[in-house]
């Protein structure tokens, strides 16, 4: 097992565990969802006419780490990883030399980043860049609980897919 493991979050904690146990329970909920399938599954879209894939979806929360954490949080000054102006679906779209040990791996990474990112941090201390929308900071709450919700929508998206593929279900 990886260091990902599922553990169901702690039901008594401060608020700095809690909000990190939550969203490494979500962060290791897309991890299971992808376990045990092969290269096409991994490429297989749920339904027609989506394209939306697990790798997309590894991708897509590759660079969604990268931009919170790295970006925003620690205002890095990093490119994105999969898209770009000319291709700002690049997380979503993939050839085929793409391939999912490349995309798994980028994930892991910024996974280990952002974790270290907000270590030792208060929740209450605000980013050195900015939101990207509203060019405002956020404080590390904002974006646990952020991240927390992107996950949970697109593992929503992540068990439909799975189960599309070969009827697996679970939460």
């Amino acid at each position: 097992m990886t260091d990902l493991a599922r553990q169901k979050p702690p039901h008594v904690a401060d608020e700095p565990t809690a909000l990190g146990a939550f969203l490494d329970f979500q962060r290791a909920t897309l991890e299971e969802k992808c376990a045990g399938l092969d290269d096409a599954q991994l490429r297989s879209a749920s339904v027609a006419p989506s394209t939306l894939t697990l790798l997309g979806l590894v991708r897509h929360l590759a660079d969604v780490e990268r931009h919170w954490f790295r970006r925003v949080l620690n205002g890095e000054d990093v490119p994105p990883r999969y898209y770009d102006d000319e291709n700002p679906e690049g997380d979503f779209e993939f050839s085929a030399e793409d391939t999912w040990e490349e995309a798994f791996a980028a994930w892991r990474e910024e996974v280990a980043v952002a974790r270290a990112a907000v270590r030792g941090r208060a929740m209450d201390s605000l980013s050195t860049g900015k939101h990207h929308r509203s060019g405002d900071p956020v404080d590390v709450r904002w974006l646990h609980l952020h991240m927390i919700e992107e996950y949970a929508r697109h593992n929503g998206h992540a068990d439909l897919i799975r189960e599309r593929i070969d009827g697996a279900t679970g939460v």
